[in-house]
């Protein structure tokens, strides 16, 4: 098996998992996100959604910021520079394998 096929090996595999890394490339994009924004951008169920961020956040790759608007919950997301860190590293994999 060829060295560059190998590395997919070394994927990281929390963020692997579809659903996270939809969540990992929005936030990548932006500078914070609300649940909502997430939840309608990925098509994830709010249960779905909730339980990647929580693994994202225990990861240490999502921050959580749980706040309220006025009498409404509002939940805010950022990538964390580690979760930058770990989806620069997945993009290179990811690439040095094709």
């Amino acid at each position: 098996m060829s060295a560059k096929i190998q590395r997919l090996a070394e994927i990281d595999r929390i963020i692997h998992e579809p659903g996270r890394l939809m969540i990992v490339a929005l936030l990548a994009a932006v500078q914070e996100a609300d649940f909502q924004y997430l939840r309608q951008a990925t098509g994830l169920t709010q249960g779905n959604l909730s339980a990647h961020l929580s693994k994202l956040e225990e990861a240490r790759y999502v921050a959580i910021e749980k706040t309220f608007r006025g009498k409404y919950p509002l939940t805010i997301c950022r990538l964390t520079d580690r979760g930058r860190e770990v989806l620069d590293t997945y993009r290179k994999v990811i690439k040095s394998a094709l």
